[in-house]
């Protein structure tokens, strides 16, 4: 059995009688277990996954079947599903099986996708390489010495490396861009409320979104499709009314584009990726549109305020694991004291003690405004530039990431290296704004090679329609 590419492809084969669900689920079972080495899944779910699978070739044979009906799909292991575990990869959360799906579970499984298991991350979603998991590294698929990236990098490689057709993940600060950009993916994070965060294991909660990993655009457009929209369990999420994205994916005029002159000319860039970039730049010209390049002088800026402000809302969504209500508990201690810090202290890794301490630290009285408040302060004058650069352009191009993957263990050692491996991914996750990864190749290391892409506002159809052209006609000059 070949690759599938796109959900579409999957329902005419059904529809032809030439493919069934279980047969399609069969196959993805087998490419896990061939592929375990990789280590993308934490749990496969086999049971609920086959049983899922027989009920919609039911409604298939039926007609009654919905418009996801054929989609093998993995979540991140930090979203819930119903009677299945979910620790985001860590020792904090062994064991625990959530008493209740997400929204976004619950939207899959009446649009009749099939879950197939919890994907691999880092722990607590804190993390750009898939380094910090409880349950260890996951490797990139084009070559098993780098990373996936991070923190959805298991959604990423499973995608990838045919493990399933799609993968949800998180985006906080670029955590489905980032590794999609690194296994040659297409990974949307949608503006922030357009999809509900109930039932999502809280790290920064101002800036997670869930997000999509497809291989293709139509896939990501029928998710956001189905995930989007109003819910009473997240009042954060926005009522706007949700648009038939994959119905709209035809190209629909000429886009005024911003160039970020400031990113192209980063000494940290790449020059593989820099050339991918400005080849795109010139196949946009190509294709009619008007690109400028534009200056972004809060650049420095990003990465400081983005972790000043998502670590002080770690250490307060992560306060509730203490020991005493769920999650990891140590037995042998003698007083609450104690319980509260040996608990915590065995339960969290590294990275995720890093950041809860200097979350800690930058709410602390006497630092709150030293920090805190002058990150709100920054956060506030970034998202008001970026919204006046798009008042006068429709979309603004970037690198996603500084390099392609590195290699498994080559920034662990230095924390400033990583965090601003993020310098790129952060600015759409600061304000709130939609952005999407799309594949450029690869380098001559065969290792994926990516552009970011970033709109106003709920304006996703304008960045699918535009991805969707753009691969199309790449496809098309490379046959």
């Amino acid at each position: 059995m070949k690759k599938y590419s796109s959900l579409t492809e999957i329902q005419v084969l059904i529809e032809q009688k030439k493919l069934s669900l279980p047969e399609l689920l069969a196959y993805y079972f087998k490419q896990i277990e061939i592929h375990e080495h990789l280590n993308a899944f934490n749990e496969v779910f086999f049971h609920s996954a086959a049983q899922q699978a027989e009920i919609v070739q039911q409604k298939i044979a039926n007609g009654t079947a919905g418009k996801l009906a054929g989609m093998i799909i993995g979540i991140k292991d930090n979203i819930c599903y119903k009677d299945h575990e979910v620790t985001a990869s860590s020792k904090m959360l062994e064991g625990f099986v959530a008493p209740y799906s997400a929204t976004v579970v619950e939207r899959l499984i009446e649009a009749d996708a099939i879950i197939i298991g919890r994907l691999n991350c880092d722990e607590f979603a804190m993390g750009g390489s898939n380094e910090t998991s409880y349950y260890g590294s996951v490797k990139n698929a084009a070559d098993h010495e780098r990373v996936s990236g991070g923190s959805s990098g298991g959604s990423a490689v499973a995608v990838q490396a045919d493990l399933c057709l799609s993968a949800l993940g998180t985006d906080t600060g670029g955590s489905v861009r980032q590794p999609a950009a690194f296994c040659g993916c297409i990974g949307l994070k949608p503006t922030y409320g357009r999809i509900s965060r109930y039932g999502v294991i809280a790290y920064a909660s101002s800036f997670d979104q869930v997000g999509t990993i497809t291989s293709s655009v139509e896939d990501a457009a029928i998710l956001l499709e189905v995930l989007a929209g109003a819910d009473d369990h997240d009042s954060t999420v926005s009522k706007q009314p949700v648009l038939k994205y994959s119905a709209g994916l035809a190209a629909n005029g000429k886009k005024r584009i911003a160039v970020l002159k400031e990113t192209l000319d980063s000494h940290a860039l790449d020059t593989d990726i820099k050339k991918g970039i400005l080849q795109a730049i010139e196949d946009f010209k190509a294709d009619g549109h008007t690109v400028e390049y534009v200056s972004f002088d809060l650049l420095d800026y990003l990465v400081p305020a983005y972790y000043v402000l998502t670590t002080a809302e770690a250490s307060s969504n992560l306060s509730r694991y203490d020991g005493v209500h769920y999650g990891h508990r140590n037995l042998d201690a003698v007083s609450l004291d104690e319980l509260y810090k040996t608990s915590r202290s065995e339960g969290f890794g590294a990275e995720v003690k890093k950041r809860i301490l200097i979350g800690t630290f930058v709410l602390s009285a006497g630092y709150y405004d030293a920090y805190y408040q002058k990150a709100q302060q920054v956060r506030r004058l970034i998202r008001e530039k970026m919204e006046e650069m798009l008042n006068d352009y429709d979309l603004v191009i970037s690198p996603v990431t500084p390099t392609p993957a590195f290699k498994t263990g080559e920034n662990l050692d230095d924390p400033l290296v990583m965090y601003m491996a993020d310098i790129f991914t952060v600015l759409a996750s600061l304000t709130g704004i939609p952005a999407i990864a799309i594949p450029l190749g690869n380098n001559t290391l065969g290792l994926p090679l990516s552009v970011q892409i970033m709109a106003r506002h709920f304006a996703e159809q304008e960045l699918l329609v535009v991805a969707k052209a753009f691969l199309t006609r790449n496809q098309v000059l490379a046959n």
